[in-house]
């Protein structure tokens, strides 16, 4: 009998306290009952933070190694009975993912958050509004199997209705929900509290200096992240977030904080390209030829939207870079199980 179908109800109690659902139920059903579930909160070189919920004894927060195991923060791992090393991963119900190198041959993903059901995407209302970054971060949202939701920090600071009006639209026409919120004041915070409600998980996705570190702080009631000063110029901060952390939320929900990431590079897509541009990809089904590029062909429907003013040429061109990005990922890859095929045939020779 797998591990979670032999354990009482307080240490059943326990695992749902630290976000365990019943996506995780079938997978756990297969794993030994010998093994000690618990969720990854924080990775250090080599060294996973486990919270730890199997027994009321091994309760708590232990290190273990995770030499050879592909962990992220938020992964559900089973551990050793001797509490030595991460034995297993368990499957993820999502995953918040980017590609972590540039080389063709290396390529590979880096798992940013795991098993979370909300991706908060932060920008500062208070600076010009970065309309292409939210894109590729909406991309990778919708394609983490989470849902995203655009959260827009110092609305105390910000002089700039403008670029918020702009971003609300990216929002609305992507389908999801966007808060303006101040993490000083403390305004709109307690409509994003309840994201964690029932157990749920959230991670927090934004730039270095767009407020993230104060919002999570002010969410969690703590001073869990250490916060940077601010320029007096334009009020952006110097990010302190130095590595993800699973850090529990009043409501009895989980927040993931991420550190600001400069390079957020596609990795292989599902569909999150078609819902951040949802609104292209529905103009595209009235263009007078399936098989519109979108650039000089008559019948264009989104290039007749360009020209009314209902939609910019630049959230086009975004997208086409986006496209093309997956599409040179995708060779990349290609090339990649080639190589590894020829060496493995030369072993074999």
């Amino acid at each position: 009998m797998g591990c979670v179908g032999s354990v009482n109800d307080d240490m059943r109690h326990n695992l749902h306290e630290l976000g365990w659902n019943t996506k995780l139920e079938e997978a756990a059903e297969k794993i030994d009952s010998t093994f000690i579930i618990g969720r990854v909160s924080r990775l250090d070189r080599g060294w996973s933070t486990i919270k730890m919920s199997a027994s009321p004894q091994q309760s708590g927060t232990i290190r273990v190694r995770n030499i050879g195991a592909d962990v992220a923060v938020g992964d559900w791992v089973a551990v050793t009975q001797d509490l030595e090393r991460v034995e297993q991963v368990l499957p993820r119900y999502s995953a918040l993912i980017r590609r972590a190198s540039s080389d063709a041959i290396r390529a590979e993903q880096h798992a940013v958050a795991a098993n979370i059901d909300t991706v908060f995407i932060v920008h500062a209302a208070t600076n010009e509004s970065n309309q292409r970054r939210v894109e590729r971060e909406l991309v990778l949202a919708f394609d983490s199997g989470a849902t995203p939701v655009l959260v827009l920090t110092k609305n105390d600071l910000s002089d700039a209705p403008e670029h918020i009006a702009a971003l609300r639209d990216v929002a609305r026409v992507c389908g999801i929900a966007c808060h303006v919120v101040s993490g000083l004041t403390g305004d709109g915070l307690d409509e994003l509290a309840k994201y964690g409600e029932g157990h749920k998980s959230v991670a927090v996705l934004g730039a270095s200096g767009v407020g993230k570190s104060t919002l999570v702080n002010r969410l969690v009631g703590t001073t869990n992240q250490q916060v940077g000063e601010v320029r007096e110029g334009d009020q952006r901060g110097r990010h302190t977030t130095v590595a993800a952390d699973l850090v529990a939320l009043p409501n009895g929900g989980w927040l993931i904080d991420t550190p600001g990431l400069r390079a957020l590079n596609l990795w292989t897509s599902g569909r999150g390209i078609e819902r951040a541009f949802a609104d292209i990809f529905s103009l595209a089904e009235l263009c007078k030829f399936r098989d519109c590029k979108h650039q000089d062909e008559p019948g264009c429907a989104v290039h007749a939207s360009i020209a009314r003013g209902e939609l910019s040429l630049e959230r086009l061109e975004s997208m086409g870079r986006l496209v093309a990005e997956e599409l040179a990922l995708e060779d990349e890859q290609k090339v990649r199980v080639r190589l590894s095929n020829r060496k493995g045939m030369r072993k074999l020779n």
